[in-house]
């Protein structure tokens, strides 16, 4: 449930709609249970506060126990719904989103993001107002709950695959980009009882962030130069709910996000036999790497949710989003940048790799982002039927969008449900070769409509 602070209620994420999908959803949580309970957290941003007390305090005159994590993770409260054997989940953040955005992001019993049937029947009860709130006799209450990131730093080191001897041996010096958020008292903690020298960036979790908060090459440009001027081992960056990570090589280059689950999935599949699953707008190195071991990969539509539930169908090893997302069921069904920082660090040191090494040895491949402006009148439809006919010699996937496998790279077209626009994502070993691809698919969508 994402929007702007500020406004008029239904226009932007006002204090009236807080309150609304908040009641909404603890209605259908609760379903006559007398003594619910659910736990909440929120990241370093400016409304954070206003919006956790609005949440909390709701879910009080609903009959709650509420569980208040403060600031926190997405991964780690994910991790506390279960931990706590809580009812449900509420995280406050809006990811990688600037400043003036925030979000309600809900979790089911398993600590997993709700299906967007749920979703849609959260929004459908808040329309038309059919929650209640308790008698004064019934009312919830508040118990904080401040050590949930050490429970989830805790459970990380207890992994039979990460080897805290081995990384405590190398004395890693890391660097950090916090930026303003919770990275500063989770990537921190983390990375000090693994025995790196931890030098943090941005680390003042005021939510003025100090630059654009998605993990993205022209966000990090201070990151890549301090990791040169310290003469550190690596860089780390997250977004503000530390579920994405981004790795700066000990050169000041990235490793690049799409890497990120390729590399860590390569030494898990080093270990742990099993299939793997990404999104359909990921990088197919981990279907290379995957299959390099001799398992097998799986893909599925965009949205954490759907990739969880392949995963379990599939039951993967790992998996995960081309973002930097990383889900490691063992530890939980959720993108967390925590345990893949864990990952890559043991990956280093028991096999004595600078990042760039890790990075050589890699699946090569350059992934190009383009957008096709629609236009009213157009038949989207009769256009993407006509791609499918052109190539029907080529691998196709409807399952999200339309997605064209090549023999040397693939072309993926989605319209997007916010703006009138279809994104269209090609990849290829290099540059040139996944431009052209995109831009003649776009030529021929053009010309069918």
């Amino acid at each position: 449930m994402r929007g702007t602070i500020g406004g008029r209620p239904g226009d932007n994420l006002t204090p009236v709609d807080i309150v609304e999908m908040t009641a909404a959803f603890g209605e259908i949580i609760k379903k006559g249970n007398l003594t619910p309970s659910i736990v909440i957290g929120r990241d370093g941003r400016i409304s954070g506060d206003m919006i956790l007390q609005l949440c909390a305090q709701t879910l009080v005159a609903q009959g709650f126990k509420v569980f208040n994590a403060g600031l926190s993770t997405t991964p780690t409260i994910e991790m506390a719904v279960k931990h706590l054997k809580t009812d449900a989940g509420i995280i406050i953040t809006a990811s990688h989103n600037p400043v003036q955005w925030n979000a309600l992001k809900l979790l089911n019993h398993k600590g997993e993001f709700i299906s967007a049937e749920l979703g849609q029947n959260v929004i459908d009860l808040a329309a038309n107002q059919q929650y209640s709130f308790n008698d004064v006799m019934s009312l919830g209450h508040i118990e904080e709950t401040p050590d949930l990131i050490k429970y989830h730093i805790d459970e990380i080191l207890k992994l039979s695959l990460v080897d805290s001897e081995s990384i405590r041996t190398q004395k890693y010096k890391v660097v950090v980009d916090c930026i303003n958020s919770t990275g500063t008292i989770s990537v921190g903690p983390l990375l000090e009882a693994l025995g790196c020298e931890v030098i943090l960036l941005n680390s003042e979790m005021t939510g003025k962030f100090a630059h654009n908060p998605e993990p993205l090459a022209q966000h990090l440009e201070e990151l890549c130069n301090e990791v040169v001027r310290n003469k550190a081992n690596l860089g780390i960056a997250v977004d503000p709910d530390v579920d994405r990570l981004s790795f700066i090589c000990e050169d000041g280059t990235l490793l690049g996000e799409e890497n990120t689950l390729v590399a860590i999935a390569k030494y898990i599949l080093s270990v742990t036999p099993g299939s793997t699953v990404s999104n359909l707008s990921s990088t197919r190195g981990l279907r290379d790497v995957t299959q390099a071991f001799g398992n097998e990969y799986f893909s599925a539509a965009v949205g954490e949710v759907n990739v969880v539930n392949k995963m379990k169908e599939v039951n993967a090893v790992i998996g995960g989003e081309g973002n930097g997302g990383v889900i490691y069921p063992e530890l939980h069904y959720g993108r967390d940048a925590l345990v893949g920082i864990a990952f890559m660090l043991t990956y280093m040191a028991k096999n004595n790799l600078k990042l760039t090494e890790i990075k050589s040895q890699l699946p090569q491949y350059f992934i190009s982002k383009n957008k096709i402006e629609l236009k009213d009148g157009w038949d989207v439809r009769k256009a993407i039927q006509g791609l499918i006919e052109i190539y029907s010699k080529e691998e196709i996937s409807t399952i999200d969008g339309l997605k064209i496998d090549f023999e040397d790279g693939w072309v993926q077209l989605r319209q997007s449900n916010t703006e009138p626009i279809i994104r269209v994502y090609s990849e290829a070993r290099d540059e040139v070769r996944a431009t052209s691809l995109a831009d003649k698919i776009i030529k021929q969508f053009e010309g069918l409509i």
